[in-house]
């Protein structure tokens, strides 16, 4: 048995959350592998909107374990908050969840060192979330981390405050020598590590690799996309992990032969957050529309997200790093008013024509060369059969398919789990 991979293919918000709620009822196990609480995943369905931050996207199904794995950063507090009101949304969190050992904490100093960070970069700063992702990331690489695990030792205070005070000198080095809010974050800090201690604290990569022995089915989850890989993404612009297929075996323990199919996920158009290049932006009434009708705001955030027309160079790169065996598209109802779509099928780059991706994005003057298709100009929220879609749509669908050379099998036409097509080529 293999495991299968699901993650994003642009600069994050793809709807990742929902296919996996989706597909979960195919599956045994459902791993988060990489991440931290930055990453909004939101699912809808029954009336209900659902936003989640660490815990994996398959818990509203029909039982399936669901592991936060090893490559995640996991901050308690933030943990506890979104435990605590899913149980009180029924769901019976306890039973189902398992927690890495591995994974590393974050911990109030990193939020702080986050912070002031950012703030010492001025007008070059990143963008972050300021939850303290990236310094818990650097901790971990230097090896310097608190992992989960570490809350069961004799001596976790004593690691706790070893952590704690590399992290005063590096702010103090920043100019930050007060830290009011810390006394108060520390204590909340406290209370959420006795609360996710009272979860099943696993060795995950022991456990998902007995499962496939016992040929059960896993689906690896991914958080952020492609374009926000720590080392194939826009950088610096980016996340603090490895977003990619090959992240899943890195953050779960899994041998790369053991990786099955990959769901690369995508929207019709394309957004970001944050600070970064973004070659197909739009400033005009187009992109506006796209936010308006999209809701393009951040799930956890609430930012607003840039959008632009979909970028099939950076799209095809992605399909190529991840091994993509299935697309699928997202939020294709958002362009259902638009009398032409758009697609950037090429770069022009100092005069001359690439449909490679450049080593940095950022510092070369990219303007996008886009092929034009005609809008279908149909609402199709209600479709629930590839028969009912309209035929410009399709064309739109085999046009991707063609430059891609990778299968759209699954089309999300709205927010809901019902408003999901699946198509036949996905029971392959």
């Amino acid at each position: 048995m293999k495991v299968d991979v699901l993650l994003g293919l642009q600069w994050g918000d793809e709807g990742k959350g929902k296919v996996v709620d989706v597909l979960t009822p195919r599956y045994d196990i459902v791993a988060r592998f990489q991440g931290g609480p930055n990453a909004g995943h939101t699912l809808e369905f029954e009336g209900k909107k659902y936003v989640l931050r660490s815990i994996p996207s398959g818990i509203f199904q029909h039982g399936q374990v669901n592991i936060i794995g090893n490559g995640v950063v996991l901050d308690p507090v933030l943990f506890r908050e979104e435990a605590e009101s899913l149980c009180e949304s029924g769901v019976n969190l306890k039973s189902v969840l398992k927690i890495s050992k591995k994974a590393h904490l974050i911990m109030p100093t990193h939020r702080l060192l986050d912070a002031a960070t950012e703030a010492s970069k001025g007008e070059g700063k990143i963008g972050t979330t300021g939850k303290g992702i990236g310094p818990t990331y650097t901790d971990k690489t230097s090896r310097n981390g608190l992992r989960v695990g570490d809350t069961l030792m004799p001596d976790f205070q004593k690691r706790y405050d070893a952590a704690k005070a590399r992290h005063i000198s590096a702010m103090e080095g920043l100019g930050v020598n007060e830290y009011p809010t810390l006394a108060n974050l520390e204590q909340k800090w406290f209370e959420a590590i006795a609360y996710l201690k009272e979860y099943d604290l696993i060795d995950s990569e022991h456990f998902i690799n007995e499962a496939l022995k016992e040929n059960m089915k896993v689906l690896c989850e991914g958080a952020q996309g492609t374009m926000l890989d720590v080392d194939f993404g826009s950088y610096p612009f980016v996340t603090s992990s490895n977003t990619i297929c090959a992240g899943a075996c890195t953050g779960l323990g899994i041998a790369p032969n053991k990786i099955g199919r990959v769901f690369g996920i995508f929207k019709a158009y394309c957004t970001r957050v944050g600070s970064g290049p973004f070659p197909t932006e739009l400033f005009d009434e187009d992109g506006k529309q796209m936010r308006d009708i999209g809701h393009e705001y951040g799930a956890v955030t609430g930012r607003e997200r840039r959008c632009g027309w979909i970028d099939l160079v950076a799209l095809k790169y992605a399909v190529m790093i991840n091994g993509v065996t299935d697309l699928i598209m997202m939020k294709s109802d958002v362009l259902d008013d638009f009398e032409t779509i758009k697609a950037c099928t090429a770069y022009e780059i100092n005069g001359e024509l690439t449909s490679d991706l450049p080593f940095d994005i950022q510092s070369v003057d990219i303007k996008p060369i886009y092929t034009e298709l005609p809008g279908w100009k149909t609402p199709m929220s209600s479709f629930t059969k590839e028969e009912e879609l309209p035929e410009p749509f399709t064309a739109y669908v085999r046009f991707l398919e063609a430059y891609l050379e990778v299968p759209v099998s699954i089309l999300s036409v709205g927010p809901d789990r019902a408003q999901t097509i699946v198509r036949s080529n996905f029971f392959k």
